[in-house]
């Protein structure tokens, strides 16, 4: 991904895509950081969203062991889980997969007026992993807004930093619906 944090210095935006798996996710963490401490520009998508998410746990919440279960099943405070209708046996079907629609929850934040202030949009998934809904309320009242939810209500699909220029977090893959 770089090859240390002062390549960054003079980023005018960080977009962290997805992924699957732990290769770079310690160097996604800390460009995640960066971002968030020096007002740089940060767009996190799938895994990107995820790291961003880990990485606000670990140094607002100050808990110990913050992490995925995707890269440690045991970790004692899980802010990304596996989702509950997956199957861990059967792993090539159980990718959430395609268009699924997702509600702003408030047309006072960027992610809506970047799409128009509609009242939701429809985007594509590819993951199996999400964050935690059991930590989305601890992580709002420390700062971290939820502004998208599945229709469920239940799964962060958009998250912002209000105190940040810009600092977006999704779980969807808005370049997967580009033709350009």
């Amino acid at each position: 991904m770089f090859r240390s944090i002062l390549h960054l210095q003079n980023a005018a935006f960080v977009l962290v895509p997805g992924g699957f798996g732990d290769r770079g996710v310690k160097g996604m963490i800390l460009v995640a950081k960066y971002a968030r401490e020096n007002n740089v520009p940060y767009l996190g998508i799938c895994l990107g969203m995820q790291t961003s998410v880990i990485e606000f746990a670990r140094s607002v919440l100050s808990l110990e062991g913050e992490d995925s279960t995707e890269f440690d099943e045991h970790t004692p405070n899980p802010v990304v889980v596996f989702m509950p209708e997956g199957s861990r046996t059967h792993i090539g079907s159980t990718v959430r997969l395609g268009s699924r629609r997702t509600l702003f929850q408030t047309p006072d934040c960027i992610t809506s007026k970047l799409y128009h202030n509609l009242e939701y949009v429809d985007e594509r998934h590819r993951h199996r992993y999400e964050v935690n809904p059991d930590v989305i309320g601890i992580l709002e009242e420390v700062g971290l807004k939820l502004v998208g939810k599945v229709d469920s209500g239940r799964r962060m699909e958009i998250l912002e930093l209000p105190s940040h220029p810009f600092y977006v977090g999704v779980q969807f893959h808005p370049e997967f619906k580009s033709r350009h």
